[in-house]
């Protein structure tokens, strides 16, 4: 199971692309609420109806945590103590997490960068101070990937793909699509 959590003001084209993309290749992903409801507003008016509550998700199975930008967003996520537990024990579990364009930095935030390479949204490349910073759209070290904004959600969308499905799989998906 993935999970990929919202909170109003997310960039839907990121949240919205590793959706589609990851469920096309097969991949068990819900979407997660932090808000009080399961309907969330994206940064842009879109309203967007979560699969869950994070209050009722078992996080246990979870292979991977995936958290979309957006400035109102990413605040959300950041400030949120539940989450903030989540991540600390797939960090420690080695499990997979991955954020795109202003997310890395709640990752940083909570230290899970040190050490590590990272990307952020161009504009937020303080947030990584001390951290080795990458300009790649996507960027992977160990088990945290991370990506740069809007622009680069497919290619985040597919290296999620290949990582969970595999190559093969995310080969199809990707020609099914005409990329």
């Amino acid at each position: 199971m993935v999970y990929l959590f919202l909170a109003d003001g997310f960039e839907e084209v990121e949240a919205l692309t590793v959706v589609d993309v990851l469920r096309r290749a097969g991949v068990a992903l819900r979407t997660v609420s932090i808000m009080k409801d399961l309907t969330v507003t994206g940064d842009h008016g879109v309203p967007v109806i979560a699969d869950e509550l994070f209050e009722d998700v078992d996080y246990v199975q979870c292979e991977m945590i995936i958290l979309p930008g957006g400035g109102p967003g990413t605040q959300r996520l950041l400030a949120h103590e539940g989450l903030k537990s989540v991540l600390a024990a797939f960090a420690a579990a080695d499990k997979w997490i991955a954020a795109i364009c202003a997310a890395p930095m709640i990752l940083a935030k909570n230290g899970l960068l040190a050490g590590k390479k990272a990307t952020i949204y161009d504009g937020m490349k303080a947030e990584l101070a001390g951290i080795d910073y990458r300009r790649e759209n996507v960027v992977r070290d160990g088990r945290i990937v991370t990506s740069r904004g809007p622009g680069t959600a497919m290619d985040f969308a597919f290296a999620l793909a290949n990582i969970l499905a595999g190559e093969e799989t995310a080969g199809r998906v990707r020609a099914d699509m005409l990329l």
